[in-house]
């Protein structure tokens, strides 16, 4: 990774990972106890701020919408919204939609039929398949995969593979997001001690997409010019 040719919000997304994954070994291994009851704890800094990153990429999807979208042709605002709504999908399924934050209790439905009794979908169990291990680790995974790996091959030698993703809004990962989501990935085998190092990845995942839309490969797609 070319530290020279990152931005600013990459340099410093990546040093507050960086700072976070630290941290986060040193106590997984030293003390796991302190890192799942303090740093990877339910409702904690990394649970809190992965939602917070999904939603700051559904509010930028919608603003770029708002200010180039009556510029842009129909394909492009669908895909747009559509990915606006998945993030904001993902930011409230990461905290349950507020549910412990109001203090709402569950109904009858997610209490018979959530693994932790909680308002969201991922925690779903159907017959003894459970939501989150078949859609959100394997489908998931699959998808990562394709867009990290796959995609920014294809971008720069098919025409039809640019021409999509123009069409549809779609950004493209430069190398330095896909080395940093490979590092982040890697960095977990120093903290498998602790179940709970997954809250970390996801803010990883939370973090590396947000600067992917910010300044994907592909800008001049949000350019109104364009």
């Amino acid at each position: 990774m070319n530290l020279k040719s990152l931005t600013r919000s990459e340099f410093l997304g990546y040093s507050l990972l960086l700072l976070v994954y630290a941290i986060g070994i040193y106590f997984a291994n030293a003390n796991v106890e302190f890192f799942d009851n303090s740093i990877a704890q339910e409702d904690g800094f990394a649970e809190y701020g992965t939602a917070l990153m999904l939603f700051c990429i559904s509010l930028l999807s919608i603003s770029r919408l708002i200010k180039i979208g009556a510029a842009k042709p129909l394909l492009w605002k669908v895909g747009i919204i559509a990915m606006s709504l998945i993030f904001l999908f993902g930011a409230g399924e990461e905290i349950s939609w507020g549910q412990r934050l109001f203090d709402i209790e569950s109904s009858e439905f997610f209490i018979e039929n959530n693994a932790q009794k909680e308002t969201n979908l991922h925690n779903l169990v159907v017959g003894d398949t459970k939501i989150n291990k078949l859609i959100f680790s394997q489908i998931l995974t699959a998808v990562l995969v394709i867009y990290l790996l796959i995609l920014p091959v294809l971008y720069r030698r098919l025409k039809w593979v640019k021409n999509l993703t123009t069409l549809f809004a779609i950004p493209v990962p430069k190398w330095n997001h896909t080395i940093a989501f490979l590092l982040a990935t890697g960095f977990l085998e120093f903290m498998k001690n602790s179940s709970r190092r997954w809250e970390l990845y996801e803010l990883a995942f939370g973090v590396i997409f947000f600067l992917i839309f910010l300044n994907p490969l592909n800008s001049y797609i949000f350019r109104k010019d364009s």
